[in-house]
């Protein structure tokens, strides 16, 4: 069976350092797949943060997952310390792509690249909005 090949971006424009808690740890020993995706969010939660938005507020307008790709190339250990590099990409009038890269920082090895779409969405009328002018401007 052949493997979904995610492509990453050449440029990333935000990174973020989480550490691997023993409870991200599977009954294989190493970083588990469960794990990667909260890690994602919470850098998601980060690069949002640092542009002064959150994912129910961007100018009024939160945001809603539509797909997740994630391909792991490496192990990550307890304790391993973890670079998270993230960039938004592939901005649509209603969503966009985002890319996260998890670097093991003692070796440089990449451990994750993963990308999730996300649309822009009211949650009180329930539908998918415009791109928020604010969020053009600081991601384009």
């Amino acid at each position: 069976m052949a493997r979904i090949k995610l492509i990453l971006p050449e440029k990333f424009n935000f990174s973020t350092q989480l550490d691997i808690r023993i409870t991200d740890i599977n009954y294989g020993g190493h970083l588990g797949n469960d794990s990667v995706l909260g890690m994602i969010h919470e850098a998601r939660m980060r690069l949002l943060a640092d542009k002064g938005f959150s994912e129910s507020d961007i100018d009024g307008i939160g945001i809603i997952m539509l797909d997740s790709v994630i391909n792991y190339s490496s192990e990550g250990f307890y304790g391993d310390k973890l670079r998270i590099d993230v960039t938004v990409d592939e901005i649509t009038n209603s969503g966009c792509d985002i890319f996260y890269r998890f670097v093991n920082i003692a070796n440089e090895k990449i451990i994750v690249r993963a990308k999730t779409n996300i649309a822009f969405y009211n949650y009180i009328s329930k539908k998918v909005c415009r791109t928020p002018e604010m969020f053009l401007k600081a991601f384009k």
